[in-house]
């Protein structure tokens, strides 16, 4: 009992973390050079600009990025996770907070490093708490849900509309800080498909004398299945067995280290997945 409130309180910490940082990149990268984040959060900015450049109100990002939230919100507790979008919430609520009291320290004024590292960082941010079993919201909700349901790595897509929202701004405010949020959003897109794996996929073709023991690692480490093949190797015209299975990319490194355990001689391929039809198994957002 100990173990698991420890355990949610550790979860809950590195949230509130990940939403500070994310906050940090807000305030000392993206709006000291006019720059804009991606999906709800540059959604939230631009409204934000839209109305201290045209209507001369400031309002607090709080007012705007929370609404915001609140339909991909309920689309996550419906269909990913109840606990998942309450985790999630709390990052949405705390960034909103962080993002309206964390000063600007002034830290540059180059736009090409805040671009960089403002990515970086908000990247950085995303993909802790996707590994921590929550998310920024906004896309990240709608992301996810494709990603379950569909079976595809959504972040190319959710890149593409966070285009859209910088052609808006770059017709409102002009080109220049467009088109540096672009590289912006190039790399927290970059950074997060490198540190969350977990949606995409990678196959295995593993040539084994153990077929039966490498089958029962792969169901033990990843709940998937395999398949095996019978084929003769043509070397030396011996009889070969085949396991076949795909898997999530954060989990082939222990697969592979634990096949390698049981047969140290297993022949074994990887290639990349780019989409998957039928069933396949995904540990549930909860």
């Amino acid at each position: 009992m100990l173990k698991k409130v420890g355990k949610e309180i550790l979860r809950i910490l590195c949230l509130l973390f990940a939403a500070a940082v994310y906050s940090f990149s807000i305030t000392n990268f993206f709006n000291p050079a006019g720059l804009l984040a991606g999906g709800f959060t540059g959604l939230s900015l631009l409204i934000q600009h839209i109305f201290s450049s045209f209507l001369h109100i400031d309002i607090a990002f709080t007012l705007v990025y929370i609404p915001l939230n609140l339909i991909p919100a309920i689309i996550s507790f419906k269909f990913i996770g109840k606990r998942f979008t309450i985790y999630s919430l709390i990052v949405i609520v705390a960034t909103s907070v962080f993002t309206d009291i964390i000063p600007d320290f002034h830290l540059t004024d180059d736009i090409l490093l805040c671009a960089v590292f403002g990515g970086i960082i908000s990247g950085v941010s995303t993909a802790i708490c996707l590994i921590s079993k929550a998310t920024t919201g906004g896309t990240d909700f709608i992301s996810i849900f494709i990603s379950e349901r569909y079976g595809k790595d959504a972040w190319g897509y959710i890149f593409m509309g966070n285009v859209v929202i910088l052609v808006c701004s770059g017709l409102l405010f002009g080109w220049t800080s467009a088109l540096y949020s672009i590289i912006l959003q190039f790399a927290a897109t970059t950074v997060i498909q490198a540190m969350y794996k977990h949606y995409q996929k990678q196959t295995l073709f593993i040539i084994t004398d153990k077929p039966q023991e490498v089958y029962e690692i792969i169901k033990e480490c990843t709940n998937h299945d395999g398949t095996l093949f019978k084929g003769i190797g043509l070397y030396e015209g011996k009889e070969k067995n085949m396991v076949y299975s795909v898997v999530s990319s954060d989990e082939i490194r222990m697969v592979i280290s634990k096949i390698r355990s049981v047969d140290s001689k297993a022949f074994i391929n990887v290639t990349k997945s780019e989409e998957v039809q039928g069933r396949f198994y995904y540990e549930p957002n909860k």
